[in-house]
C-alpha cells in the first residue's frame, strides 16, 4: 500500500469517529509524520511510495488513539506557545491561543518598568511562567500548581528553555503558602462550570484534567478565592491579570470589587470575547 493510501484510510477512520474533515485531513498528516520521523516536505515527497514495512505499525496506535478524540497535543507530546514548545501530557491543561493575551497585557503594562517580581497561580504546563521570565529576564518568577504532576512537567518546560533558575515552583493551593509580594500575579484558573461538561469537545472533557477545567457550578469557585488571596501578595503599583471564560467577566469584575479591587480594563480575543481582565488595588 501506498503511503498516500493509508494517510487516506486514516482520514476517514478519523471522521467516521467524530473528527472534523479538514481537522482529519491534518491531524492523519501529522501522526503520519510523526510516524516516518519526517517533515511535511519528505512526507509529501514520500506519498506516492510504497509504505515501509514498519510504517502500519508505527501509525495505527496513533490514529487509534485520535479517534478516540484524544488530543494531539497528548499524542504528539507538545503544543506551541508564544513562540515556544511545551510539553503537555494528561496531567496538564494544553496551552490556547487567547492565553498568549496575558502575555501581551503583561508586556503592554510593564513596558517601561519591568515587574521585579511576577506570580503565576495555578501554573499548569508553566506556559505563562516561562513566557514571562524570558520577556522580564530581570524578574524572579514563582509558579505554584497543586498537582505534583503539573510542576513536574513545568519544571521540565523551564530545563527545555534554560529558565530553570529563574523560576521557583512550588505546591501550593492557590497562593496558600506563598508570603512573596510582587509587582505582578497572573493566573489562567479553571473557569467552566460543571454544568457544562456535557457540551464540551471529547478532547476536553475525557482527556484534559478536570482539577483545572471545572470550578463549581456556575465557574467562578476559584475566582472567590484567589482574588481575596491575591489582594496582599500585589505590591503598590502592580497589576493582577486574570483569564476568564465566555461572558464571565462581569461576575469576575463583581466579585473583584466586593475583594477591594479596582478594574483597569480588559483586552478581547480575535472573535471579539473579553478573555483578560486586569486589576490594581
Amino acid at each position: 500500500m501506498r503511503i498516500a493510501d493509508r494517510l487516506a484510510r486514516a482520514r476517514e477512520t478519523l471522521a467516521a469517529a467524530g473528527v472534523r474533515p479538514q481537522d482529519a485531513a491534518l491531524d492523519a498528516e501529522v501522526l503520519a509524520r510523526r510516524a516516518l520521523h519526517c517533515d511535511r516536505a519528505g512526507l509529501i515527497v514520500r506519498l506516492r511510495e510504497e509504505e515501509p514495512a514498519e510504517f502500519p505499525a508505527a501509525f495505527a496506535p496513533l490514529v487509534q488513539r485520535r479517534s478516540l478524540r484524544e488530543p494531539m497535543a497528548y499524542i504528539v507530546g507538545e503544543r506551541e506557545f508564544w513562540g515556544r514548545r511545551f510539553e503537555v501530557m494528561p496531567g496538564v491543561l494544553i496551552p490556547r491561543p487567547e492565553t498568549e493575551l496575558i502575555v501581551e497585557e503583561a508586556l503592554d503594562l510593564f513596558r517601561d518598568t519591568p515587574p521585579g517580581v511576577i506570580i503565576d497561580v495555578g501554573t499548569g504546563s508553566g506556559c505563562l511562567a516561562v513566557s514571562l521570565a524570558a520577556e522580564f529576564p530581570d524578574a524572579r518568577v514563582v509558579a505554584t500548581d497543586i498537582s505534583l504532576e503539573a510542576l513536574a512537567i513545568a519544571r521540565r518546560n523551564a530545563a527545555a528553555n534554560g529558565l530553570e533558575e529563574r523560576i521557583d515552583f512550588r505546591l501550593a493551593d492557590l497562593l496558600d503558602s506563598v508570603a512573596d509580594r510582587a509587582d505582578l500575579i497572573v493566573s489562567n484558573p479553571p473557569y467552566v462550570a460543571s454544568g457544562d461538561a456535557p457540551g464540551l469537545v471529547p478532547e476536553v472533557r475525557e482527556h484534559e484534567p478536570h482539577v483545572a477545567l471545572f470550578a463549581g457550578d456556575d465557574g467562578l469557585l476559584v475566582y472567590r478565592r484567589l482574588l481575596p488571596s491575591a489582594k496582599p501578595r500585589l505590591r503598590t503599583g502592580g497589576r493582577l491579570i486574570l483569564e476568564v471564560g465566555y461572558d464571565q467577566d462581569g461576575a469576575v469584575i463583581d466579585i473583584a470589587s466586593r475583594c477591594g479591587w479596582t478594574f483597569s480594563h480588559h483586552r478581547q480575543d480575535l472573535q471579539g470575547i473579553t478573555r483578560t481582565l486586569v486589576f490594581h488595588v
